[in-house]
């Protein structure tokens, strides 16, 4: 799969929402509307956070890196492959994935769309090889981009950088 079939411009968002529910609902509205996604699939990935939460401490990667998440769901409720970057305004609460007690504020999503299961981890695998090929120049620059072509720019760009050097 190409770096330009894994992002499109059309699928890239940058909105203010106050919590987790409001930021998958308008999320899942568009991709429904654009026939990516299908009936259920709003329901179906906040019930997989609410089981199986995606939040990710970046401390680790860098202390100065935002928190992100990579909510996703079954590939039944998708029609794509896809990965849905979502910048929000103002973090907003998830349970950590690796330690699901505990919370984040997060102020980024990388939302998977994978219509087959099969590649799911090694999609989180490419975002976290993003993520972690970054200076923290690059880093910061990007996550608080909010023109939605530069984000696009910049995720095909570097996201092409790393699939020459992992194929």
């Amino acid at each position: 799969m190409t770096v330009e079939n894994l992002f499109s411009k059309e699928t890239i968002y940058h909105f203010n929402v106050p919590d987790i529910e409001s930021a998958f609902k308008l999320v899942s509205e568009d991709l429904t509307k654009k026939g990516l996604v299908k009936e259920g699939f709003l329901e179906s990935v906040l019930n997989r956070e609410k089981n199986y939460p995606t939040g990710l401490d970046m401390s680790p990667v860098n202390p100065e890196f935002p928190n992100i998440a990579v909510p996703h769901t079954e590939s039944e409720y998708v029609n794509c492959c896809r990965i849905v970057p979502i910048r929000l305004e103002q973090a907003i609460v998830f349970h950590n994935m690796i330690k699901p007690s505990e919370t984040l504020e997060v102020s980024y999503l990388f939302m998977i769309l994978n219509n087959d299961g099969a590649v799911q981890s090694n999609i989180l695998a490419q975002i976290m090889d993003f993520i972690n090929s970054l200076s923290l120049e690059e880093a910061k620059s990007f996550f608080k981009e909010e023109d939605t072509d530069l984000i696009y720019n910049f995720l095909i760009q570097k996201f092409e950088k790393k699939g020459e050097s992992n194929d």
